[in-house]
């Protein structure tokens, strides 16, 4: 994750927790010639600026040609603060084009600890700014200044009337959140559960009304009273219109005088948004030109393969003293808003996007994506998956090294680079970081997932990752305790684990599952994270992964021991959170006392169990529970916006990035449509979070300004998993009635398909997936064809019709391989 150094980030932390200081009169002025009255001392400037008095204002020629916002600075010294007190920060500033700049008072040496981080938009005109902040510290020398740099042509600069004043009151935020009528504002499935909120003060019943885009009433009711949610401090009562279900656009609701944003009921609401979660990452690549014509407004040269001022990926040495040797670390995605690349975070990524494609490998094929690759005859989100797992594959330690077989850690700038910042334009200098049991075991997993996936495609590739996977468990389990260095956060966060028993386990699931083999086996068996409850009210992530080897032990075929009893654990954890989503008021799973950075993601990794839990019991339950649950991402919440970009009347378009930086660059983008926002964080560990969100409720805990890096980042593991429940939400396959039984001896295999309906199926279509490179040879009593894994038996004329209660079977011979599982009989899914 981006982010400050840790330790400025606990100081500012003490912001939140500190109480609110009795406010005196105002205090004095604390800048010193903040009117220039006297010329320009004491206040200071970089080399490249000659500080000069203009008109009363103090005035500078800022160069072009600067990377970094503090390449060109003017500051001001030695102002004291007390802990406690809140300051009223003002100023009046011009440029000659229109800027961005960053006002900031803060610590004068590393690590400039920010106490008020501003961004202002200069006009040519000029206006006045004014900010309040609290100090968190008592400081004899903090400075003001204002960064300048980082603009390709040169520019002016003028600023006049600065002020710093203790006494202040503190400011205060109100956010926008609009009509207080709640809405999934992209729309309902015509057949899901459509349910809304109202922030109401009433306790009685209120009465609600549905109106289409005419404005015409078309359905209404009585709404139901939640009481107060904790996670807002609201009043709400709940609207369920789930029984109306014909598709329109422009649907509003009208309750205790408020009408709601507008939404559609359409069958395929999720469609786009499971295409763009993934078209996220083509974007997010590193070592590779972004092209205009596959991306309209994202064009950018490729990132550090070593173009000057990059220094590169393609040849990068360790940390002082941690190794001897350079390894060729390019491409990989970015992590997140900065330029550091993760194996911790790489791999639970790459393990969904493998994940989604292996739950229906038919959902994506070639070319859906509009990538390099597509074209080539791979689905494009294996294409994608793959530009990642180079990567993991890339930062493992060569033989004959010490601790050969392991993987590093993470690689990033040596020190923090500033927004914006393109990933051509950094010049920092990279460093490998010392490998770790945490990241080993996270390639171990990801590459034995790969070898049975990519076989079909390319078996040197699967190979290459089977023996990888082999080499990382072998290092891991002769070094099962290196741990991440806490401390090691800066240029790049430290993604610090010291608990790696969930990793093993997750390992060995999918090494066990792609090679049968009994160390694997006994492994899993043996490890208490194959038994215990390890459904975590905050959900799975990067730093809990036993989750992962759990559901895919569930879903993808295998011959362990007892695995109708994993399959019921799945269903046992997904009831729990679907007991939170229903006595939630907003609907969501996940309700701890406080929200987690990422709290977005950690959702949908709940609905992931929830999702997982439909798919091995075909109970309705769990899937309403999904479809319900994205309502929260989408604008039923407190804020009453869209957490996804693109997506909705009011969205999160200003995620913390360093080339999604509109707000910060006219001249660059905002993020692409379907970024995910990391959401509210009770912590509020960044300096603007601080000085609006202070004492706020979980779900206010959030804003969306590219400042806040602990709300509004976006990052690689919050993408996947929105890109795996968008996935299943746009199947529109349900579980049918019917069921298929397997039989099979060596070579030859038999399907029986059964009508457990009330209606003749008159014509079928059965398809099912191979899990690796098994091939039909031949087939009878239907039409069999095969295309990669992906398999499709059709009726022949004289079997053509199933009646209720009845059965067909066909029969086929194939190359060794494992007994499929998941069959889909025209469209939807049989148990």
């Amino acid at each position: 994750m981006t982010g400050r150094l840790a330790a400025a980030a606990a100081l500012l932390l003490t912001i939140a927790l500190a109480p609110a200081p009795a406010h005196a009169d105002e205090g004095p002025e604390q800048i010193v010639n903040g009117t220039f009255d006297t010329g320009t001392a004491p206040w200071w400037g970089t080399g490249n600026l000659t500080l000069e008095v203009d008109d009363g204002r103090l005035c500078a020629d800022v160069p072009g040609g600067t990377v970094n916002p503090w390449d060109a600075i003017i500051g001001q010294n030695d102002l004291p603060l007390v802990e406690g007190e809140t300051y009223g920060y003002a100023f009046a500033a011009s440029a000659g084009s229109a800027k961005v700049v960053r006002a900031l008072v803060q610590l004068p040496v590393d690590p400039y600890t920010q106490y008020l981080a501003a961004s202002p938009e200069l006009s040519v005109s000029g206006n006045a700014y004014s900010y309040t902040f609290t100090a968190p510290v008592s400081l004899p020398d903090a400075q003001v200044v204002f960064q300048l740099g980082g603009s390709a042509e040169p520019w002016r600069f003028c600023v006049d009337d600065v002020s710093l004043k203790g006494g202040a009151e503190p400011e205060v935020y109100e956010p926008d959140t609009g009509p207080r009528v709640r809405v999934n504002m992209v729309g309902y499935l015509p057949s899901g559960p459509k349910s809304a909120t109202v922030v109401t003060g009433e306790s009685a019943v209120l009465e609600w009304r549905l109106r289409n885009a005419n404005g015409t009433t078309v359905a209404k009711g009585k709404t139901e009273p939640a009481g107060q949610d904790t996670s807002s401090g609201q009043q709400v009562q709940t609207i369920d219109f789930g029984s109306y279900r014909k598709p329109g656009t422009g649907y509003t609701l009208v309750a205790d005088g408020e009408t709601s944003r507008p939404f559609d009921i359409a069958a395929g609401l999720y469609d786009e948004l499971r295409v763009d979660a993934l078209k996220f990452y083509y974007t997010q690549r590193s070592g590779l030109e972004i092209l205009d014509r596959l991306r309209p407004g994202y064009a950018r040269p490729a990132g550090h393969l070593g173009a000057p001022p990059n220094q590169g990926d393609t040849s990068v040495p360790c940390q002082p003293g941690v190794c001897d040797y350079r390894l060729d670390v390019r491409g990989g995605w970015y992590d997140a808003g900065d330029h550091g690349k993760y194996v911790v975070n790489g791999g639970i990524s790459a393990y969904q996007l493998m994940a989604l494609y292996e739950r229906d490998r038919a959902a994506f094929g070639d070319g859906t994506l509009r990538i390099p690759e597509s074209g080539n005859g791979v689905p494009d989100v294996l294409d994608e998956a793959r530009w990642e797992q180079r990567f993991l594959l890339s930062m493992q330690v060569p033989p004959g090294k010490p601790l050969a077989g392991m993987a590093h850690h993470k690689i990033h700038d040596a020190t923090w680079t500033g927004l914006p910042l393109l990933p051509h334009l950094d010049a920092q200098p990279r460093e490998l970081h010392p490998p770790s049991t945490a990241a080993t075991l996270n390639l171990a997993a990801t590459a034995a997932q790969a070898a049975r996936l990519y076989a079909p495609y390319d078996a040197v590739f699967a190979a290459t990752n089977l023996q990888a996977a082999r080499r990382a468990w072998a290092a891991a389990k002769a070094n099962p305790a290196r741990y991440a260095d806490p401390n090691d956060g800066v240029g790049g966060g430290a993604y610090s684990d010291n608990d790696v028993t969930d990793e093993f386990y997750w390992a060995a699931a999918e090494l066990f599952i792609t090679t049968g083999e009994r160390e694997f086996k006994d492994y899993v068996l043996a490890s208490p994270h194959h038994t215990g409850d390890i459904w975590r009210q905050r959900g799975f992530d990067w730093g809990n992964t036993a989750q992962l080897g759990r559901l895919d032990l569930a879903t993808v075929p295998n011959a362990l021991p007892g695995r109708q009893r994993v399959r019921a654990s799945v269903a046992e954890g997904a009831d729990k959170y679907l007991a939170v989503l229903r006595a939630h008021p907003y609907g969501i799973p996940y309700d701890p006392p406080d929200y987690d950075w990422g709290s977005n993601n950690l959702i949908l990794n709940n609905m992931v169990v929830l999702a997982t839990a439909y798919d091995t019991t075909g109970e309705e339950k769990y899937r309403a529970a999904v479809r319900e649950g994205m309502d929260y991402l989408l604008g039923r919440n407190a804020l009453n916006q869209s957490y996804v970009t693109g997506y909705g009347e009011v969205a999160s378009h200003n995620q913390h990035s360093r080339w999604y930086a509109h707000q910060l660059d006219p001249a660059l983008p905002n993020p692409p449509r379907g970024t995910l926002s990391g959401g509210p964080n009770s912590a509020i560990q960044d300096p603007v979070a601080q000085r609006l969100l202070q004492g706020c409720k979980p779900q206010f805990c959030y804003i969306d300004d590219i400042e806040s890096w602990s709300t509004n980042e976006l990052t690689i593991n919050w993408n996947s998993p929105l890109a795996w429940i968008s996935s299943f939400l746009a199947d529109r396959a349900g579980h049918g009635s019917c069921t298929v039984r397997y039989t099979g001896h060596g070579h030859t295999g038999q399907l029986s398909i059964k009508n457990t309906g009330k209606q003749a199926i008159n014509g079928w279509s059965l398809r099912w997936a191979f899990p690796a490179t098994q091939r039909v040879r031949d087939a009878w009593g239907a039409k069999v064809t095969q295309s990669g894994p992906a398999v499709k038996a059709e009726n022949l004329h004289g079997n053509r019709t199933i009646k209720p209660g009845h059965t067909v079977t066909f029969g086929f011979t194939s190359t060794p391989g494992t007994a499929p599982e998941v069959f889909h009989l025209n469209g939807d899914r049989c148990a």
